[in-house]
């Protein structure tokens, strides 16, 4: 009997409890003040996909209405801008790097046909077949479309834009340092791959008019070893020769090939503005 009264009791409680409210569809970044800042979905008529922008605005942003920042852009924002945009406030508080503005580029899944970075990132190559690479169209997306949006709406100096790239997403970045230099002025490629793309990545160095331009290439100590085999290949063509960019190859001591990007991060940008 003390059983069923006691399970009476419990129902006649829980039925009185003040409902949970309903949950929200889309959870507002203003919760999360590491990140806070804007949000808008951008259909791309260059790469023909659509996109979700996430934009991380410094901390003291609202208090200088007159000061305009560096501005990163993220590829692989689906998974890299909680991570490395959340982070950059730790860099202030420990590395005094200065605020900046962060973009993150995402699909909104890491399912395909909707992520379709092994098409918006993938290098031209003997190998690769018509319609598995809109590299170039991606390209297009980010100067002719996302950026005049971007920096329209919020204060960044355009002289201070900076690309960031992991893995296939890295071979966007060297793609993007060769096929228009002057379109951002420091880019960070960590672990990028390397193939497809050699023809190009190993080619002829591009004409640029920018004297400041940065290339940034972090590499893992525990990178795959044929990659860092490729890597150490890369840089010493290069090296010997004459290049647009100032080139800046990174070791990330105990880095994996995924794990450390927030590491490569951090030291490309120390090299960036507390080094140079």
């Amino acid at each position: 009997m003390r059983i069923i009264l006691g399970v009476f009791a419990a129902a006649l409680l829980a039925g009185c409890a003040t409902p949970a409210p309903p949950r929200a569809a889309v959870t507002p970044l203003d919760h999360l003040p590491a990140l806070r800042g804007d949000y808008f979905p951008f259909r791309s008529r260059e790469a023909g996909h659509d996109y979700h922008i996430y934009v991380r605005l410094p901390q003291d942003y609202a208090a200088h209405p007159a000061r305009r920042y560096p501005i990163v852009y993220l590829l692989d924002g689906d998974s890299l801008f909680p991570v490395v945009g959340g982070n950059h406030i730790f860099l202030t508080i420990d590395d005094k790097m200065p605020e900046v503005i962060v973009v993150g580029i995402a699909y909104g899944s890491f399912d395909k046909p909707i992520n379709r970075r092994h098409i918006d990132f993938m290098p031209l190559g003997p190998d690769v077949k018509p319609g598995e690479s809109r590299i170039a169209d991606f390209h297009n997306f980010l100067e002719r479309e996302l950026i005049p949006q971007v920096e329209g709406r919020y204060r960044a100096d355009p002289a201070k834009r900076i690309l960031f790239g992991q893995s296939r997403a890295g071979a966007l970045i060297l793609y993007s340092a060769f096929k228009q230099p002057d379109l951002f002025w420091a880019r960070i490629a960590s672990n990028p791959s390397w193939t497809p793309g050699e023809d190009i990545f190993f080619g002829a160095a591009p004409a640029a008019t920018r004297p400041d331009l940065q290339l940034l290439v972090a590499v893992g100590t525990e990178e795959y070893p044929d990659r860092r085999i490729k890597a150490g290949e890369w840089f010493s063509h290069w090296n010997a020769r004459r290049t647009p960019w100032k080139l800046t190859r990174i070791d990330i001591p105990g880095g994996t090939h995924s794990a450390d990007a927030a590491n490569a991060y951090r030291a490309a940008m120390r090299q960036l503005f507390l080094t140079n």
